[in-house]
């Protein structure tokens, strides 16, 4: 199938596409902080710029949308346009998914990553029951994690 959308179009519509403050992450941010937890956002100073830095608990969650970080859910799908260079810049971002977390750990930080089928989609997780696991691991997770739609698996 081509793409509905010329070159330009295309073009103007992915460099619209912002990595932060995306509807899952804002969902996370605001019952976390609704639990009495803060938070600062999108820290540059750390490896990886974690989309919520937890000082207190030497924590960070990243918020990864299933498509751009190469999720193997049913919400990622290669894209049949350009497929060489899709592969090559998806996992490009894997790539510096896995080198920020590794650096994030080197320095004590404990990462959790969130992803976006756990949030919604066909095998979404229950909000209260993800907030909840993610509360939890702030508290009393020892190590890193993270949390797909099958929420059992982590």
């Amino acid at each position: 199938m081509t793409d509905v959308h010329d070159q330009k179009t295309r073009s103007r519509n992915m460099a619209a596409i912002k990595p932060g403050n995306t509807k899952p992450e804002l969902l996370v941010r605001s019952h976390l902080h609704s639990l009495g937890f803060r938070y600062r956002i999108h820290d540059s100073r750390l490896p990886g710029k974690p989309d919520l830095v937890f000082p207190k608990y030497k924590a960070v969650i990243f918020v990864h949308g299933c498509f751009w970080h190469m999720h193997c859910c049913s919400l990622f799908k290669i894209p049949k346009t350009r497929t060489e260079w899709w592969i090559k810049k998806l996992n490009q971002n894997k790539k510096r998914d896995l080198l920020a977390q590794k650096e994030l750990e080197e320095l004590g930080w404990k990462v959790l990553t969130v992803w976006e089928c756990a949030i919604r989609g066909r095998n979404k997780v229950n909000t209260s029951s993800l907030i909840s696991s993610i509360a939890q691991w702030l508290t009393l997770g020892s190590s890193s994690s993270s949390i797909p739609s099958d929420i059992t698996s982590h």
